[in-house]
């Protein structure tokens, strides 16, 4: 899985204010009705694609692509909200991005054990992950603070704070993308860029060899 958010050179301090005060408005509501709906269907799609799996041991590339442009809306929205790229998010699930990354390789095999594991325990094996972004969320807010407050005096966002939120939202994707199938190891307990080699965690995969 690879995210990147785009560290500007420069950021502009009317967007900044603009989003400030009537981004709920202009940005959160109508991208927020949308993907309500779209949230929707992807709950529905995802329900059939463990029943696929659980069957056919096979992930349907049609689901799979629906699932990474539904998140890559979502990370659209999130860059623009918390003030790490400027300009507008862009509406559609065929949209593109030129601030914003979110690439995940298709695995067209996925053991049923494992889908039999995530969808009904996912969320407890995931509890240590859901409390260390829960504490790292402090953080976050501290980060939004600063951030704003140097991008409105400065016109820059400081890149160690901005490494911090997108490695933050980088450990929160992989939670993400763990519960649709579609991160083949228990995720890292960290928000680095993915490297080619499996985590030890990948024992908890279960998965058989067919």
């Amino acid at each position: 899985m690879k995210l990147t958010i785009v560290h500007q050179s420069q950021y502009s301090r009317g967007e900044l204010l603009l989003r400030t005060f009537f981004g709920f408005f202009y940005i959160v509501i109508p991208h927020a009705f949308c993907l309500y709906f779209l949230g929707i269907w992807a709950a529905i799609l995802h329900i059939i694609t463990f029943f696929s799996i659980l069957f056919t041991q096979r992930y349907p590339k049609a689901n799979f692509d629906y699932f990474l442009k539904f998140f890559r809306w979502q990370l659209r929205v999130n860059a623009r909200m918390l003030n790490l790229s400027d300009g507008y998010p862009a509406f559609g699930l065929d949209a593109t991005d030129d601030k914003t990354s979110l690439e995940v390789p298709y695995q067209e095999h996925v053991p049923w054990t494992k889908a039999l594991l995530i969808f009904f325990l996912g969320v407890f094996i995931l509890i240590p992950h859901i409390l260390c972004l829960v504490l790292l969320s402090i953080g976050a807010w501290f980060m939004i603070l600063f951030g704003w407050i140097a991008v409105l005096f400065t016109g820059n966002y400081p890149e160690g704070m901005h490494q911090y939120m997108v490695r933050f939202l980088r450990w929160s994707m992989r939670v993400n993308l763990y519960l649709y199938f579609m991160y083949p190891y228990y995720p890292p307990f960290n928000g680095d860029p993915d490297t080619d080699a499996g985590s030890i965690m990948d024992k908890m995969d279960f998965a058989p060899a067919s």
